[in-house]
């Protein structure tokens, strides 16, 4: 296929063109970007209902992930009347951005093919941006630590939320760590949900400090695992579940059984938690999508 050719489909009702399909995303894989459009077609049932009413920040890379990327925000001017937006003002730079809003198949396909292989989300819904659905925990290990101390920091977090009578759902970054959600569907603040965050943070830091750090500064995160409780702000954002990272391979933020990160983190191999694409559509269509609590399962902070 030349590169410049245009294919026009159909999805789910909607009418779009497809462009350069042979493109080469990630050239030590040879993934393409029909690899990447057929990747979020079959895994559209699952990821978009995490996609779903979220204002998307969609992190471009139209010339391969060796090549230049832009993070954008304001919706394309070129989009089809269909894809679904919402005006959104931020709270860092005080103005009104117009959001990309994936609800459907049709938009998760286009975007894809503008070669955003990362989608990025906030914790809020569009509809309700002062209120977060989930505390998230951003483990980013230190070289040389890598996801393997990442899962020891995960179960030591776990132990706490068991104490507090909460569940937490762990998932790969897909790049060097992995996040842990607190789902919470209930009404609460940013302030609540970073003070929570961080006094969590700042506690295991306190307790295991030659594992954890809660401090942001670079030169104390050789070896160990910075809790970044920051994520927490409604100006954050966070990779999607099941997002593709633009790593040398097609790697994916995949959802884990709490029984992998105990794997894991005893058997110290990395590798043993590096999903790619084809690793992902096989493990939902095993198990489904063991993320789906994180949409609906009720919660509050303790007092």
């Amino acid at each position: 296929m030349a590169a410049s050719r245009r294919v026009a489909v159909e999805v789910g009702g909607r009418r779009l063109e497809l462009s350069n399909l042979d493109k080469v995303l990630y050239p030590a894989a040879s993934f393409t970007k029909a690899a990447a459009i057929d990747y979020v077609t079959r895994i559209g049932p699952a990821i978009l209902p995490h996609l779903d009413g979220r204002p998307l920040t969609m992190k471009r890379y139209p010339d391969g992930v060796e090549g230049k990327f832009f993070y954008e925000k304001q919706a394309p001017g070129h989009r089809p009347d269909w894809v679904t937006t919402t005006t959104v003002r931020t709270t860092r730079r005080g103005r009104d951005i117009d959001f990309v809003v994936v609800g459907e198949l049709a938009t998760l396909v286009w975007a894809t093919n503008l070669a955003s292989l990362e989608l990025h989300t906030s914790l809020s819904r569009a509809a309700d941006m002062p209120t977060p659905t989930l505390v998230a925990f951003d483990l980013d290990p230190g070289e040389p630590a890598t996801i393997v101390e990442c899962c020891r920091v995960a179960l030591l977090l776990r132990d706490v939320f068991t104490g507090l009578g909460l569940q937490a759902f762990p998932k790969t970054s897909g790049s060097k760590g992995m996040q842990v959600y607190v789902p919470l569907n209930s009404p609460v603040t940013y302030k609540e949900t970073a003070g929570f965050a961080r006094t969590l943070a700042e506690l295991l830091a306190r307790e295991h400090p030659g594992l954890v750090v809660s401090n942001m500064r670079r030169d104390l995160r050789a070896g160990k695992v910075l809790v970044d409780w920051s994520q927490n702000s409604e100006s954050k954002t966070t990779v999607s579940v099941y997002s593709l990272r633009a790593r040398e391979r097609p790697t994916v933020s995949t959802p884990l059984r709490w029984e992998e990160v105990e794997a894991a983190a005893a058997g110290g191999d990395p590798a043993a938690l590096v999903f790619e694409a084809a690793d992902v559509r096989a493990r939902v269509d095993d198990h489904g999508d063991i993320f789906a609590p994180v949409l609906t399962l009720e919660q509050r902070l303790p007092g």
